[in-house]
């Protein structure tokens, strides 16, 4: 039986579109929801499962860990396997580990469980934009990015919300249950509506060093980062998890230059656009993550806001990406990418020095909600444009390898930003629940992270080009089942790929 089929592309907009981008926004919330939901029901989890902090502690760092240190993994698997295949098997996996979550007995077995939750997701979010990214028409690609952003953030905002309901409803079991379900309409979509791509010249063969060495460096990054704020930077503890996370990625690096099948094939940085646009997103996301940590904080405990209320205040970002990501993304592909990744880092950086006026006293509507919705139009400025041309920049083939690093980078920046963020703003020995000290924190906070948009901004208008190159004809890329050879049409040579299609 032949299983090769050749789909045409799609558009967005038409019915196949929305099932595509359905499948993908949903697959992708449940990695994302679960990143931050859990932290409403640790104190719910101590009690029943009597744990101690360091368990509570492991129940959030083991998703983070093993999800960090495998995310270039499940890229490059998609790559060679194909993108929906991998997408499919990290969204079965992902329900799986969360059934486990939802019925563990002991706070041991729902560390172990989400490791396994991570796992699952390392290998579905790479994937969920490699199959926008090979799914749309190229003229299409950055509107249905926007809108898988602004679809993607409604999830991460209205999770916290949504955890805090289930906890209150029926204890923290549920909130891992509930993926279950969720999952099985995400596999009923996706086997159904999403058409399979892979990269047919790439190697079976598992680069199995390559993935040894990069999860330990980027696993040994990510609990460093993890550990500084509790431990502090001179614990031994950090200091060796920071040294082993180094070390693995200098390993990785000279694994992949020697690999004749590299997991991460380091030519792809050759493309100037390709290179740039991680650079801004490791310092857009890094600003990204002081910001939403520090001005709920700030709202809390200095402006005297409830925790619903601080946790609701940043709601507007939300619905403006919501409402302009995907026309933001039709704007950049029709004036090209580094006006908009330029502009919207510096109305950001704008927002951001307004935001460090936030203090006691302040009032919603009138200190609050102003810089917040400027905020909101600078990133619903940058994003889409920004996550489509760290796709884009590069030849199709390599869609999952992009998504994977992209991914990566944005979950270093976070980390490494709420981890050293308040030290390098100046709160020593202080702590961040105390107003006296968190105030003028929060302030240099702000300007630190709006320096880190200026930059961003800087460095898109130095590397990313006005347009992107041109790939490959659409019509030589092949959707087909992965055990098959790659479609190619009568009397054409199949053209290999360019990992610098975005200089």
């Amino acid at each position: 039986m032949d299983l090769r089929r050749d789909e045409p592309l799609l558009r967005y907009g038409t019915p196949a579109g929305r099932w595509v981008l359905l499948a993908t926004v949903l697959g992708s919330s449940l990695a994302f929801i679960d990143s931050t939901v859990v932290n409403i029901a640790l104190p719910t989890i101590g009690h029943d499962l009597d744990a101690d902090a360091a368990g509570l502690q492991w129940t959030v760092n083991g998703y983070a860990l093993s999800l960090a240190s495998l995310i270039l993994l499940g890229g490059s698997l998609g790559d060679r396997f194909g993108r929906k295949r991998i997408f499919t098997l990290g969204v079965a996996w992902f329900a799986t580990a969360s059934l486990l979550c939802g019925l563990a007995p002991s706070v041991e077995l729902l560390v172990a469980a989400r490791v396994l939750q991570g796992i699952g997701g390392a290998l579905l979010t790479p994937g969920a934009l490699a199959i926008l990214e090979a799914s749309f028409v190229r003229e299409d690609r950055s509107r249905a990015i926007g809108a898988w952003s602004g679809l993607g953030g409604i999830g991460g905002a209205l999770g916290p919300f949504l955890g805090g309901w289930l906890v209150e409803l029926s204890g923290w079991r549920l909130i891992f249950l509930i993926n279950v379900p969720l999952a099985v309409l995400v596999l009923l979509v996706t086997v159904r509506h999403v058409p399979e791509s892979r990269n047919p010249a790439a190697a079976r063969e598992l680069d199995a060093t390559g993935v040894l060495t990069g999860a330990i460096g980027l696993g040994g990054l990510t609990y460093g980062f993890t550990a500084w704020p509790a431990n502090g930077p001179g614990s031994p503890t950090v200091i060796f998890s920071l040294l082993v996370g180094v070390l693995g990625m200098a390993g990785f690096v000279l694994t992949e230059r020697r690999s004749r099948h590299p997991m991460l094939p380091l030519a792809i940085f050759g493309s100037k656009a390709f290179t740039g646009a991680n650079l801004v997103t490791f310092l857009v996301y890094a600003a990204n993550g002081g910001v939403f940590f520090l001005v709920v904080l700030n709202l809390q405990v200095v402006a005297g806001f409830s925790p619903l209320t601080g946790g609701m205040a940043l709601l507007p970002v939300t619905a403006i990406m919501l409402l302009l990501s995907a026309r933001s993304g039709a704007l950049g592909q029709r004036i090209g990418p580094r006006l908009p990744m330029t502009v919207g880092p510096f109305v950001c950086a704008a927002a951001l020095l307004w935001m460090s006026r936030i203090g006691a006293g302040a009032s919603y509507l009138t200190d609050v909600l102003p810089p917040v919705i400027v905020f909101g139009l600078g990133l619903s400025l940058l994003v889409a444009p920004l996550t489509a041309t760290a796709l884009g920049s590069l030849d199709d083939a390599y869609a999952g390898v992009a998504s994977g690093v992209n991914n990566a980078v944005a979950r270093a920046a976070g980390l490494l930003s709420v981890a050293v963020l308040p030290l390098a703003a100046g709160i020593g020995s202080g702590n961040l629940t105390d107003a006296g000290t968190l105030h003028p924190t929060y302030q240099m906070s702000m300007v630190i992270c709006a320096g880190l948009m200026v930059t961003g901004g800087v460095l898109a208008a130095v590397f990313v080009p006005t347009r992107l190159a041109a790939h490959a004809p659409e019509k030589e890329r092949s959707y087909c089942d992965v055990a098959g050879p790659p479609v190619h049409h009568a009397g054409e040579a199949h053209a290999g790929p360019h990992p610098g299609a975005g200089k």
